[in-house]
């Protein structure tokens, strides 16, 4: 069974656009640095040839991880306010030790930027709060386990 990637519908849009510049842009621009590193003469110790080598196997690795993340991605509906958190929530949590309340998007790992708020479904933190209700106190499992209050789903 294929792993699915769980996106938004904008991040599907971002990963597609990110496919067609890799694809009409940036390979074209990879070629003519090939070629330019090919004129040089001698590849055998050709700094730049071997450069423009490795950056078209970063270009054409990224590609195929696109086109697979695309493939198999699933688009999470927005769904109506609901009473349990799921992917696509936004979730206001307490930290009970500290008592900071942070805020969080649960998005698919693809989209994931913790620093902005998009948490990754993945995540202990975010597997601790899935499925679970406003009021809620759960452990988030990891080496110095700590407890967390849902305060809001949205």
């Amino acid at each position: 069974m294929e792993e699915k990637f769980y996106v938004t519908e904008e991040g599907l849009n971002d990963l597609k656009k990110e496919l067609d510049t890799l694809i009409h842009v940036t390979r074209e621009e990879v070629i003519e640095e090939l070629k330019a590193a090919r004129a040089q003469g001698d590849l055998s110790e050709n700094a730049d040839y071997d450069a423009a080598r490795d950056h078209q196997a970063k270009v054409e690795s990224r590609i195929k991880e696109l086109e697979h993340q695309i493939k198999n991605a699933e688009v999470i509906t927005e769904t109506k306010k609901t009473n349990f958190v799921r992917i696509g929530s936004t979730v206001e949590i307490q930290e009970l030790d500290t008592k900071n309340k942070i805020t969080y998007k649960i998005v698919g790992s693809v989209e994931a930027d913790p620093l902005n708020g998009l948490l990754s479904n993945a995540t202990p933190l975010a597997e601790a709060i899935l499925d679970q209700r406003v009021n809620d106190v759960v452990t988030v499992k990891v080496d110095q386990p700590y407890d967390v209050k849902i305060l809001k789903i949205s």
